[in-house]
């Protein structure tokens, strides 16, 4: 209210000083008091929370595509907490021929009867190199294994590896974008947001943990 009767006071003292231009300001304020301007809601994200063979998983998506993927866990309850970690916009639970497809491929992978996905994604929320990195893994094929410098010299150099670790471990989307597959350049496991036992029963699913020489 202040802000609005601070704008008519000001079209008020133009109509003094500068006449008829200041008279059409105050009209134009008018106009927007009789017909407001839409203001856009605020972003929304669908979820899906499912049971897996492995635990409960979660997916989320925006307009856009599928946005985040949560690990298997225990509970409902922290894969919601993880889905929510990933974005500061609203979370709600829901359903949609995306997410359904989502779930299903998922499902099929964990169960050994899929090596690929065929889902849009949405990789807006990342900055331009993390988007370079998550599409480079993209070309890891099942049952492969590429190291971290691997995906370096494919998005700069290999002066880059480490921040390459940082985009690998920011990847909201593992399984789908398979962050899983990189691996230290000495073929040891390497780190996984998801956790290392995560990691090797992914690695163990796709058949490569067997070539890494670490696996303890």
């Amino acid at each position: 209210m202040d802000k609005k009767n601070g704008r008519q006071h000001g079209a008020r003292r133009e109509t003094t000083d500068t006449g008829q231009d200041a008279s059409r300001s105050s009209r134009h304020h008018e106009r927007e008091a009789v017909f407001p301007r839409r203001i856009p809601r605020a972003s929304r994200r669908a979820s899906l929370i499912f049971l897996t063979p492995w635990g409960w998983m979660g997916i989320s998506e925006s307009s856009k595509g599928i946005d985040a993927i949560a690990l298997p866990k225990r509970s409902k309850r922290a894969v919601e907490s993880d889905l929510r970690t990933q974005s500061n916009e609203s979370l709600q639970s829901g359903e949609s021929a995306r997410l359904e497809a989502a779930r299903r491929q998922l499902l099929d992978y964990l169960a050994g009867r899929l090596d690929s996905f065929d889902v849009p994604l949405d990789l807006s929320r990342g900055t331009s190199f993390q988007r370079a990195v998550w599409r480079m893994l993209q070309r890891v094929p099942y049952g492969k294994l590429r190291s971290y410098q691997w995906v370096a010299v494919r998005v700069g150099g290999r002066r880059y590896a480490r921040a390459v670790g940082n985009a690998v471990g920011a990847n909201p989307l593992p399984i789908v974008i398979p962050c899983h597959r990189i691996v230290a350049q000495d073929a040891s496991l390497g780190g996984f947001s998801g956790g290392l036992l995560m990691k090797r029963k992914l690695l163990t699913l796709e058949g490569t943990l067997r070539y890494l020489k670490t696996r303890h």
